[in-house]
């Protein structure tokens, strides 16, 4: 069992609310030493087209808070985030279908893209959005890599079509420059210097 970790002594007197149900996020605050509670609320994600990059991952990790205002407690901390992978001016959201998950990653092949985390912290009385992007680049990859990877690995409920953490992640990422655990889906750093400055 991981020991509390210092910033989870702060904030005692708070409770802390993960507003997702993705299993990544869950297992970084675990690893972080917090304590919390998982309420996902479902939303339609659905931005203004003229939104860009980091633009959309805020819009929408605010977006996904809304469900949480009416009711939160003046000691509650919601925590709702979006990743947005942006590549030529344009997002590659969740793939709906493999030809759809395929199309992307071959547009991502041999490039670079940036992966964009926000994360939105809400409270009764106030709300503030950080964000973080990451720079990733792709060796070329053929068909069936790409095929291989779709299949085994299902990754229609991320951005992109990828998970870095997965098999495409360990033989296809020839560079990285920023955060990894923001490319997960989490910058963990800035969770935790959020977090403790709301609480200091």
């Amino acid at each position: 069992m991981i020991e509390p970790s210092p910033l989870n002594k702060k904030i005692r007197n708070y409770a802390l609310i993960l507003g997702s149900g993705s299993p990544r996020r869950k297992r970084f605050l675990e690893e972080m030493g917090l304590d919390f509670k998982v309420q996902p609320k479902s939303v339609e994600e659905i931005y203004p087209d003229y939104l860009k990059g980091k633009e959309i991952s805020d819009y929408l990790a605010e977006l996904k808070a809304t469900p949480f205002k009416t009711n939160l407690k003046s000691n509650e901390i919601v925590l709702t985030s979006d990743t947005v992978v942006w590549h030529n001016n344009r997002s590659l959201a969740k793939a709906s279908d493999k030809n759809e998950a395929f199309e992307m990653l071959r547009t991502l092949s041999g490039d670079w893209h940036e992966v964009i985390t926000s994360v939105c912290f809400t409270t009764k009385t106030s709300q503030q959005t950080v964000n973080e992007t990451t720079k990733v680049k792709f060796t070329e990859f053929t068909d069936d890599e790409i095929n291989y990877y779709i299949d085994s690995c299902n990754p229609f409920d991320k951005a992109g079509a990828y998970g870095i953490q997965e098999w495409i992640g360990m033989i296809g990422i020839s560079e990285i420059k920023g955060s990894y655990t923001n490319v997960v889906g989490l910058p963990t750093h800035l969770v935790y210097k959020t977090l403790t400055s709301m609480v200091s």
